[in-house]
């Protein structure tokens, strides 16, 4: 009776957990990454810190506010201290002026530093994204190396059955026997090497997710082949110069110095300071209606020794050598380029005679050596060789898509954008 209820609270709880399967397509991950990975996030926090700098880049001089007290009396008057006597208090107000668009050019740096940051956030979004891309074409190539593993050893095992009743027809002789029961053990470590890879390879996605879920309610799925189609190299070269993050970050730096340099420039420029003060003195003068006065003044630091000279050197310098930064990234985004196109070409030419040619040929070769063998045709020898060459080919081409994956995110974070599906 208790095992009877086990049963059926097992077979109940079977549906729940297969709702609990999470699968994802690459669309799907990569929504998930952007929303949830925290370095990205933080990072993101830094280009939002740098946009609130503009708002400081751009606030006015705070005014400056005084006040004086004169005329106090250091004498008695008629043989009585009196300190005070006399004192009036003098308010005053000042404002420093600043010219040449000194603000203005404080708030330009400011924004085209932010913008700088914002195609630095690109950027590492750009390679974050293969590491995710990597992760995932690593887990759908495990997924498809477990099952061919499988499938071999779904097939051994009846080559065995079929070899079991052949011997105890006597047919064949034990030794055969043992030696075709003696191969399957190989096909159990593959299956276990790439239950392993492909648990690896999951465990790696979740960290980059940031997601805590168990790895056995995770999986993936997508399109594991290769398009024989690429894009003429110039048209690529082209795309990713007017694509890559941080080749635009790089050209953003150039007109941020030359704006620093403009800034430093007008920092060497004077600025005046504007004031003004009201007095009320009730002792009596030669004006008996002078009892109340403002003054207004305006004064100019003398610029003899300090004109910003340091500054402005220092900035012009800098324009030249973010110029060669940029045009080192540029010569590195061609590259990366070029190189990511070489390795992605030179895998379609070998993928494509194993699509054509290898793999029908192996299959074909396989069973007609099989049966051959079956009816005394072929020795055990030439069986085997025919299984292991077959056995090479189907995962030499699984390992090839798998390259081909990879080379194609390769090529696409070498640009900026996707464009190999």
């Amino acid at each position: 009776m208790k095992r009877g209820v086990s049963a059926l609270l097992l077979l109940l709880a079977i549906p729940t957990m297969q709702a609990q399967q999470q699968t994802f397509t690459w669309q799907q991950l990569e929504q998930k990454f952007e929303a949830s990975n925290p370095t990205l996030l933080a990072d993101q926090l830094d280009v939002n810190e740098t946009k609130a700098e503009e708002i400081t880049a751009f606030l006015r001089p705070n005014p400056e506010f005084s006040v004086t007290a004169d005329g106090t009396q250091l004498v008695p008057s008629h043989g009585v201290w009196q300190p005070l006597a006399g004192t009036f208090v003098v308010p005053g107000i000042s404002y420093l002026h600043e010219r040449d668009h000194k603000r203005e050019l404080r708030l330009e740096s400011a924004r085209q530093g932010t913008a700088v940051a914002q195609f630095s956030h690109a950027d590492l979004q750009r390679t974050m994204l293969f590491n995710l891309r990597s992760a995932f074409v690593s887990s759908l190539q495990a997924k498809a190396v477990l099952d061919l593993a499988k499938s071999d050893l779904a097939y051994w095992d009846r080559v065995l059955q079929i070899s079991k009743d052949r011997l105890d027809a006597g047919d064949i002789a034990q030794i055969d026997f043992d030696r075709l029961e003696l191969q399957r053990v190989q096909y159990v470590s593959d299956v276990q090497t790439a239950e392993v890879n492909l648990r690896t390879a999951k465990i790696q996605l979740l960290t980059l997710l940031n997601e805590r879920i168990p790895v056995a309610q995770f999986d993936v799925t997508g399109p594991y082949e290769f398009a024989d189609q690429l894009e003429p190299l110039e048209q690529v070269r082209q795309i990713a110069l007017d694509t890559r993050p941080d080749l635009k970050a790089a050209v953003e730096s150039v007109t941020e110095a030359q704006t620093n340099h403009k800034l430093a420039i007008a920092n060497g420029s004077t600025d005046p300071t504007f004031g003004a003060w009201y007095t009320y003195n009730n002792a009596p003068t030669s004006n008996f209606f002078a009892d109340q006065t403002l003054g207004l003044s305006v004064s100019f630091p003398l610029r003899i020794f300090d004109r910003n000279q340091g500054e402005k050197l220092r900035t012009q310098i800098d324009i030249g050598r973010q110029e060669r930064l940029r045009d080192a990234i540029e010569a590195q985004v061609l590259g990366d380029v070029d190189s990511g196109y070489a390795t992605l070409d030179s895998t379609l030419v070998l993928l494509r005679p194993y699509k054509l040619k290898y793999l029908q040929e192996s299959l074909h070769v396989r069973d007609t050596i099989f049966f051959s063998y079956q009816h005394g045709g072929a020795s055990l020898l030439d069986f085997l060789a025919a299984e292991s060459d077959y056995r090479s080919v189907q995962l030499n081409y699984v390992n090839l898509v798998g390259s081909y994956l990879m080379a194609a995110a390769q090529l696409n974070m070498a640009v900026g954008r996707e464009v190999v599906p």
